[in-house]
């Protein structure tokens, strides 16, 4: 049997954790500080659960560099997928709380998507289920932009000037949601992008998935409504859903009610779980929380807060070590060409998940099992698109890559000698 040290881990989610923070969470579930009891064992309400919580948030909002004055952070089950409907709830009331006027003659708030992969896909089938797709503008499907010839797929965004005039005004829009990083397809938007464009106008509300790069990289909280990530693939254990949302809009909400009634027939009433003036009210605690899962996760920002003083931030530096890591593979995979195949464009290959192919026919399955011989795990592609998928996430070490890195170019070289050997034959 192997032992962890052997073993490097690519799997899309749940993802490697960093071993210290296992250690020091395996001894809570025996004995969580010196109380003789185990952390799963305690009370959500307790003073222990209180205090994991209160050190969740403040190390988040330390890390993304917002403020608990301009921003609350919730905690929720469910996953990012229930996010897809808690934010079309959530926000399509909001426009109707802000616009009651409007919302009396019958008018909606648009809720806008671009979808450039699975999880976007499905978060506007979501809306479109849950409120109409009359109610739903999809500003962008990335499948239609495709060469003559090719498969409708995901792969790539084409330029922000062949699309942002696919947008309602701020003033008709609920909301507008992207995917920052597609984890099935290996596509991520550029730093920074599509927010150029959605910034534009003050009063669109701007949604983020960030389920799969959140703390990869830097990014200004100012200029979203939501953000939200599942945590089980950069923060944590699957379990808990981190949600930071501006408080403007929680006021809004509030001033609905605790919970808002059915304004018209066309707007419906969101469900508690899902209401977020009510799980921010409670702490989110409105009921029971896996707080084992919270704790890791405030492990995790902890053990990020505390990387070596450079001058840089926290988030800056994880950053640089990402884009070192992901160029380390790419650059292999780019050197050899004629044996791999990356998938998605160049300008937009995800630093998270770098999927790609084994050109020659049948031999993914030799790639993987030479991989797992030597302790490389979970770099099978999602099952609705196959091929290989590395997972390149935070607490994937430098040394894993490296390692990886070996392996792809030794496979390579491996592969071009074969090919000579059968051209000779």
């Amino acid at each position: 049997m192997p032992d962890r040290a052997s073993v490097a881990y690519f799997g899309a989610g749940p993802s490697a954790l960093p071993t210290s923070v296992l250690e020091t969470a395996a001894a809570s579930l025996i004995n969580h500080g010196n109380s003789g009891l185990s952390l799963v064992e305690q009370s959500h309400r307790s003073a222990l659960s209180s205090k994991i919580l209160q050190d969740a948030r403040e190390n988040f909002l330390k890390i993304v560099n917002a403020s608990a004055e301009t921003h609350t952070v919730l905690f929720m089950a469910g996953g990012g997928t229930l996010q897809f409907s808690a934010v079309v709830y959530n926000l399509f009331t909001a426009w109707a709380l802000k616009h009651p006027d409007l919302a009396a003659k019958g008018q909606r708030g648009a809720c806008e998507y671009l979808v450039t992969g699975g999880w976007s896909s499905k978060a506007a089938d979501e809306a479109k289920r849950l409120v109409g797709e009359e109610n739903v503008n999809v500003v962008l499907d990335a499948r239609n932009y495709h060469h003559a010839g090719e498969a409708k797929k995901f792969g790539n965004i084409p330029d922000a000037g062949e699309w942002k005039g696919n947008l309602k005004a701020g003033r008709d829009s609920a909301f507008v949601y992207f995917c920052d990083n597609e984890t099935v397809d290996g596509v991520e938007f550029t730093k920074g992008s599509p927010l150029d464009i959605l910034g534009e106008d003050p009063d669109r509300i701007v949604v983020a998935d960030m389920s799969s790069n959140i703390l990869s990289r830097t990014f200004d909280a100012s200029k979203f409504g939501i953000v939200f990530a599942g945590a089980q693939k950069n923060i944590g254990s699957a379990g808990v859903t981190i949600v930071l949302i501006r408080n403007d809009i929680l006021t809004l909400l509030t001033s609905g009610g605790s919970l808002p009634p059915k304004l018209t027939p066309q707007i419906p009433v969101t469900p508690v779980m899902m209401h977020y003036p009510t799980i921010s009210k409670a702490g989110s605690l409105y009921n029971t929380l896996p707080i084992f899962d919270v704790y890791i996760a405030s492990l995790t920002m902890a053990k990020l807060l505390q990387r070596d003083p450079s001058g840089k931030t926290a988030l800056q530096q994880q950053e640089d070590e990402s884009n070192t890591k992901a160029a380390t593979l790419y650059n292999v995979l780019d050197r050899y060409e004629n044996v791999y195949h990356v998938v998605p464009a160049k300008s937009i290959r995800s630093r998270m998940n770098i999927c790609f192919r084994i050109k020659a026919p049948g031999d993914e399955a030799k790639f993987l099992k030479g991989g797992e011989e030597i302790g490389l795990l979970g770099l099978k592609g999602h099952r609705s698109v196959g091929g290989i998928r590395i997972s390149n996430y935070n607490a994937v070490s430098v040394e894993s890559v490296n390692k990886l890195a070996g392996y792809l170019e030794e496979y390579a070289k491996a592969a071009i000698r074969n090919s000579k050997t059968r051209a000779r034959l």
